[in-house]
Protein backbone atom coordinates (compact mmCIF):
# COMPACT_ATOMS: atom_id res chain seq x y z
CA UNK A 1 0.00 0.00 0.00
CA UNK A 2 1.29 3.39 -0.64
CA UNK A 3 1.56 5.94 2.13
CA UNK A 4 2.07 9.10 0.09
CA UNK A 5 3.04 10.01 -3.09
CA UNK A 6 3.60 13.55 -4.29
CA UNK A 7 5.13 16.10 -7.27
CA UNK A 8 7.85 18.54 -7.73
CA UNK A 9 6.60 22.26 -8.60
CA UNK A 10 8.58 25.20 -10.35
CA UNK A 11 5.91 27.53 -9.28
CA UNK A 12 4.72 26.68 -5.51
CA UNK A 13 2.73 29.03 -4.59
CA UNK A 14 0.83 28.78 -8.01
CA UNK A 15 0.86 24.56 -7.47
CA UNK A 16 -0.86 24.86 -4.29
CA UNK A 17 -3.66 27.09 -5.48
CA UNK A 18 -3.82 24.65 -8.35
CA UNK A 19 -4.05 21.51 -6.76
CA UNK A 20 -6.60 23.33 -3.64
CA UNK A 21 -8.94 24.12 -6.26
CA UNK A 22 -8.61 20.57 -8.37
CA UNK A 23 -8.80 18.06 -5.55
CA UNK A 24 -11.42 19.99 -3.51
CA UNK A 25 -14.32 18.32 -4.81
CA UNK A 26 -12.68 14.72 -4.17
CA UNK A 27 -12.42 15.86 -0.46
CA UNK A 28 -8.89 16.85 -0.42
CA UNK A 29 -7.45 19.90 1.21
CA UNK A 30 -3.59 20.92 2.66
CA UNK A 31 -3.07 19.54 5.95
CA UNK A 32 0.26 20.25 6.29
CA UNK A 33 2.28 22.64 4.97
CA UNK A 34 6.21 23.82 6.20
CA UNK A 35 8.51 26.33 4.64
CA UNK A 36 11.60 25.98 3.16
CA UNK A 37 13.23 27.13 6.40
CA UNK A 38 12.00 24.04 7.97
CA UNK A 39 12.75 21.64 5.71
CA UNK A 40 16.41 23.13 4.75
CA UNK A 41 15.31 23.81 0.84
CA UNK A 42 11.93 24.05 -0.10
CA UNK A 43 8.21 24.84 0.32
CA UNK A 44 6.28 21.90 0.75
CA UNK A 45 2.48 21.44 1.30
CA UNK A 46 0.66 18.09 2.13
CA UNK A 47 -2.93 17.23 0.65
CA UNK A 48 -5.11 14.88 1.78
CA UNK A 49 -8.30 13.86 3.37
CA UNK A 50 -7.65 14.42 6.84
CA UNK A 51 -6.56 13.39 9.42
CA UNK A 52 -3.29 12.88 7.24
CA UNK A 53 -1.56 14.16 3.76
CA UNK A 54 -0.97 11.41 1.38
CA UNK A 55 -0.08 13.71 -1.77
CA UNK A 56 2.56 16.14 -1.39
CA UNK A 57 3.99 19.23 -3.78
CA UNK A 58 7.58 20.30 -2.70
CA UNK A 59 8.92 23.62 -4.33
CA UNK A 60 11.95 23.45 -6.76
CA UNK A 61 12.49 21.91 -10.10
CA UNK A 62 9.67 19.90 -11.76
CA UNK A 63 10.00 16.36 -12.21
CA UNK A 64 11.31 15.68 -15.95
CA UNK A 65 9.62 13.92 -17.55
CA UNK A 66 6.45 15.21 -15.84
CA UNK A 67 4.51 11.98 -14.02
CA UNK A 68 1.36 10.49 -13.68
CA UNK A 69 -0.93 10.62 -10.27
CA UNK A 70 -4.52 9.32 -9.84
CA UNK A 71 -6.80 9.83 -7.22
CA UNK A 72 -9.44 7.40 -7.10
CA UNK A 73 -12.50 8.04 -5.84
CA UNK A 74 -16.13 6.48 -5.77
CA UNK A 75 -18.45 8.09 -8.01
CA UNK A 76 -18.19 9.14 -11.72
CA UNK A 77 -19.58 12.78 -10.30
CA UNK A 78 -16.65 13.13 -8.09
CA UNK A 79 -14.35 11.72 -11.24
CA UNK A 80 -16.52 15.30 -13.42
CA UNK A 81 -16.36 17.49 -10.70
CA UNK A 82 -12.96 16.96 -10.23
CA UNK A 83 -12.27 17.52 -13.92
CA UNK A 84 -14.54 20.72 -14.13
CA UNK A 85 -12.49 21.97 -10.73
CA UNK A 86 -9.26 21.48 -12.01
CA UNK A 87 -10.32 23.29 -15.53
CA UNK A 88 -11.48 26.24 -13.41
CA UNK A 89 -8.26 26.36 -11.24
CA UNK A 90 -5.87 26.96 -14.61
CA UNK A 91 -5.39 23.14 -15.82
CA UNK A 92 -5.11 21.97 -19.38
CA UNK A 93 -7.03 19.16 -21.17
CA UNK A 94 -5.58 16.38 -21.30
CA UNK A 95 -8.74 13.62 -21.56
CA UNK A 96 -12.18 14.96 -20.21
CA UNK A 97 -14.35 12.47 -17.89
CA UNK A 98 -15.13 9.70 -19.96
CA UNK A 99 -15.14 5.31 -19.98
CA UNK A 100 -11.77 4.27 -20.71
CA UNK A 101 -12.91 0.64 -22.06
CA UNK A 102 -9.43 -0.34 -23.17
CA UNK A 103 -8.50 -0.33 -19.07
CA UNK A 104 -11.60 -2.20 -18.14
CA UNK A 105 -15.66 -1.91 -18.95
CA UNK A 106 -16.43 0.66 -15.84
CA UNK A 107 -12.94 2.91 -15.86
CA UNK A 108 -14.19 6.46 -16.02
CA UNK A 109 -11.69 8.86 -15.95
CA UNK A 110 -10.35 12.21 -16.51
CA UNK A 111 -6.91 13.70 -16.96
CA UNK A 112 -6.10 17.56 -16.87
CA UNK A 113 -1.99 19.01 -16.84
CA UNK A 114 -1.16 21.08 -13.58
CA UNK A 115 0.83 23.84 -14.48
CA UNK A 116 3.94 21.81 -14.76
CA UNK A 117 2.33 19.30 -17.26
CA UNK A 118 2.17 16.73 -14.82
CA UNK A 119 -1.16 14.12 -15.78
CA UNK A 120 -3.42 14.23 -13.22
CA UNK A 121 -6.54 11.61 -12.74
CA UNK A 122 -9.41 11.39 -11.11
CA UNK A 123 -10.57 7.79 -11.19
CA UNK A 124 -13.69 5.59 -10.77
CA UNK A 125 -13.84 2.25 -10.96
CA UNK A 126 -17.61 1.33 -10.22
CA UNK A 127 -20.65 1.02 -12.09
CA UNK A 128 -22.76 3.71 -12.63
Amino acid sequence: MIDHTGVTVSNFAKSKSFYTAALKPIGYAVLKEFPASVTGGADVAGLGVAPMPDFWILGGEPNKPPIHIAFRVTTRALVDAFYAAAIEAGGIDNGPPGIRAHYHPNYYGAFVRDPDGHNIEAVCHEAP
